[in-house]
């Protein structure tokens, strides 16, 4: 009886000590202006409810979520903008229950204007505030007239080649006179992966940022470049964390992780303090 009356104690007591260092860790991120979370697709090997609860397990508000995600227990199929209203409120329920808003969705690219507009109903019915996309060409004036119309922003993805959109220049081509709905979802990892200096890119698209999927990767050498913790890889974190001071940017930063799958968690979290201690050298003020 003695032994479980102390291990109840010790429980309370470890669910304490982790609730301040969330809210800790929190505090610190909030006052950065930026909206730090995570992209789905850093947990999808899990399910949607699996995702939610790790990125409240790491003390983050935000989640991106991405289109084929099963959803989880009590719940049928996937993350998929065509889910019925029934299934649609689950989704929104258990993310509100775990105090994590679904900020944004994709990557997705739609076959026809039919699908569009299907995804822009979903989002606004989510209260989703960017869709990340890598729209057709053919598409993109369309996609435009969507965004305004549902007042939510279309942030369009670089995917590597043969992407439409893999280096800065074609998506500032493809999208000339289109409303400022519509703008970038910069995967610095990406860009990286093309052979593109990532801040210089971030320097082109500069007023067009609408969120980031952020991420360092590993050395270039004969193996796979996949995800590193931030700042024990080849990127310039610094240098883009600074760019993006300059350009005075206030918007979604989406950790991707695309490695060490079933236990990333903690990778992760080493990363978000990673990120902290820039913070706390003036680098992010």
């Amino acid at each position: 009886m003695m032994r479980n009356t102390f291990y109840k104690i010790f429980l309370m007591l470890a669910a304490v000590i982790l609730s301040i260092n969330i809210f800790a860790q929190k505090d610190k991120v909030e006052k950065t202006g930026l909206k730090l979370g995570v992209q789905s697709y850093t947990f999808h090997k899990f399910t949607f409810q699996e995702a939610v609860d790790k990125t409240r397990q790491l003390g983050l508000d935000y989640i991106e979520v991405y289109y084929g995600q099963p959803l989880g227990e009590g719940m049928k199929g996937t993350m998929d903008f065509r889910m019925d209203k029934k299934t649609r409120k689950q989704v929104q329920k258990y993310a509100k229950s775990k105090g994590v808003k679904i900020i944004a969705s994709g990557v997705i690219i739609c076959k026809d204007k039919g699908e569009w507009k299907q995804l822009f109903e979903f989002a606004d019915a989510m209260e989703i505030e960017i869709i990340t996309c890598e729209p057709e060409y053919g598409h993109l004036k369309y996609v435009d007239k969507m965004a305004n119309k549902y007042k939510i922003d279309v942030a369009i993805h670089n995917h590597p080649k043969p992407s439409n959109y893999w280096k800065p220049e074609l998506f500032l081509e493809a999208t000339k006179g289109l409303s400022n709905r519509i703008g970038v979802c910069a995967d610095v990892g990406h860009w990286a992966r093309m052979g593109l200096d990532p801040v210089e890119c971030l320097k082109k698209v500069e007023g067009k940022i609408k969120s980031l999927h952020f991420k360092d990767i590993k050395e270039e050498t004969e193996g796979e470049r996949h995800d590193v913790i931030w700042g024990t890889g080849a990127l310039d974190l610094k240098g883009m964390l600074n760019e993006l001071k300059r350009q005075k940017f206030e918007g979604v930063f989406s950790i991707e992780y695309e490695h060490n799958w079933m236990k990333s968690v903690p990778d992760i979290r080493k990363s978000i303090r990673y990120f902290n201690e820039l913070k706390e050298k003036d680098i992010l003020k």
